[in-house]
């Protein structure tokens, strides 16, 4: 059965204030022409998981649409620097940061797999970060009496994850780095899929061992081309580094709007109708 679907009709299913778990890492496979997507519809209140984000959660907090981070860190990288609009959020008390290590974040995201309230970490015994994330807790072993740190899991309302390759039927392969994505499939309430290209579910099926989400999780398949752009996609394309530039000297909201209307055509380039075509 073909789950290929709009990115204006998807969109339109996400609630506000969900939990939203974003695929890629960093300038990297970021599921950005669904983020821009949920910044036109003006989607309030949302709160957003990732291991380490980049430019998807610094657009999204610079048009109000995010209520809480959970991140092990957002950063543009050395190459571009602190994300602007991120931090000027966190400061102000617009959105509040649960900063977490990356491997809390997975930890937490592993919880939700298996369907656990918590997780144990092992290595995270001291510092500011357990005192100061609401999210962590320090209790006894009962089987040695030891301390152990528990990390609260993160149940994501959806994943977005952005991929090489997909069949109609939401077969996802990921070509190169996965990151977290598949856990976070395995994690997510609802799993959607934005994709390079479009393949046959035979061709899919006669290589059934690249599979990395597997239709019965996906409830959403979208085609957008350059669907992680100015971010890179491996093989693909690479960052896009006048883009990022642009909007990194940007400060108005307006002048985000316009910096996010220049998309408009190639993150709908696939839509006719109602169709995806």
């Amino acid at each position: 059965m073909s789950k290929l679907q709009s990115l204006k009709k998807v969109v339109e299913t996400i609630a506000d204030r969900s939990t939203i778990a974003l695929g890629g890492n960093v300038l990297h496979r970021s599921p950005m022409a669904f983020v821009r997507e949920l910044a036109r519809q003006e989607k309030k209140g949302l709160k957003l998981v990732k291991t380490a984000g980049a430019h998807d959660i610094d657009l999204l907090c610079a048009v109000g649409s995010v209520e809480t981070v959970d991140a092990g860190f957002v950063s543009y990288e050395t190459v571009y620097g602190l994300p602007p609009h991120y931090r000027k959020a966190v400061q102000t008390g617009i959105v509040k940061a649960n900063e977490h290590a990356c491997y809390t974040v997975i930890s937490a995201l592993r919880g939700a797999s298996t369907n656990v309230p918590f997780m144990p970490v092992s290595g995270l015994k001291y510092g500011d970060l357990i005192e100061n994330n609401e999210y962590f807790v320090v209790v006894e072993d009962p089987f040695t009496g030891t301390p152990v740190t528990l990390v609260r899991s993160i149940f994501p309302d959806v994943a977005i994850i952005h991929v090489q390759e997909c069949d109609e039927e939401g077969n996802a392969v990921i070509n190169g780095p996965k990151f977290e994505d598949v856990l976070m499939s395995r994690a997510a309430e609802r799993v959607i899929i934005t994709t390079e290209q479009i393949v046959s579910p035979y061709r899919i099926k006669q290589n059934k061992e690249r599979i990395d989400i597997p239709a019965f999780l996906v409830d959403a398949v979208i085609h957008v081309p350059k669907g992680a752009a100015p971010a890179s996609c491996y093989k693909k394309y690479d960052v896009d580094e006048k883009a990022l530039r642009e909007f990194l000297s940007l400060k108005e909201k307006q002048e985000i709007i316009e910096f996010i209307k220049k998309y408009e055509q190639q993150d709908y380039q696939h839509e006719r109708g109602n169709r995806t075509w």
